[in-house]
């Protein structure tokens, strides 16, 4: 087993306990997430305020997808939530750019 494998062995049950936590606690993590970026952007004047709201935005969905709640879409490893990375390939002509 490499070292990988042991660290994520480790931290599963953690992800189980935090999941819960974002699930209990999701509104007052939101309401953190939105005063920590008005507080920031008032004191760099808005010079960053796309930068921020960006941030905040990933940060929202992070915790959303953590607490399991958008489970009818598709989450950031091209899949549908708890499906496992790196499942079959794409069938079909490659995307054009």
């Amino acid at each position: 087993m490499g070292l990988l494998d042991n660290l994520k062995a480790k931290l599963e049950p953690a992800k189980g306990k935090v999941s819960d936590l974002a699930q209990q606690h999701g509104d007052k993590i939101d309401r953190g997430l939105d005063k920590v970026a008005k507080t920031v952007d008032e004191r760099t004047k808005g010079k960053y305020s796309d930068r921020i709201h960006t941030g905040t935005d990933k940060a929202k969905g992070a915790m959303d997808r953590l607490a399991h709640k958008d489970a009818g879409h598709r989450d950031g490893n091209g899949g549908t939530p708890g499906s496992t990375p790196g499942g079959p390939p794409p069938t079909g002509p490659p995307p054009t750019s």
